[in-house]
């Protein structure tokens, strides 16, 4: 499982790049404070993605850590992502890791 969701990850990193949708400056510490989901009054969804999701993501699987089930975050990126470049690529993506994720819990 931990591979598969790592290489859903290196893949969602890639979608990010190709569509000019990864930022290479960190953001401010202040952004990554924010307690509304998705950091949606701090950041954009993409830079949520990159600064929020996929690291913490990545240190569940690095330490081989529960990962968290029956969550939902393609709906959000289908809403957010609409009018982007590469954003219903990251929407079916993302889709795919809410099932792979969801069936961990089954």
């Amino acid at each position: 499982m931990y591979q598969q969701i790592q290489a859903y990850l290196t893949q969602l990193e890639g979608l990010l790049k190709q569509h000019q949708l990864w930022q290479d400056e960190p953001l401010a510490v202040q952004a990554l404070n924010s307690t509304v989901p998705f950091c949606h009054d701090t950041m954009a969804f993409e830079q949520w993605l990159q600064f929020v999701f996929i690291e913490k993501m990545q240190l569940l699987v690095s330490h081989a850590q529960p990962l968290p089930a029956n969550f939902a975050i393609a709906p959000m990126a289908e809403l957010m992502l609409a009018h982007k470049s590469g954003g219903a690529a990251v929407t079916r993506l993302l889709a795919q890791l809410d099932q792979l994720l969801g069936s961990n819990n089954e």
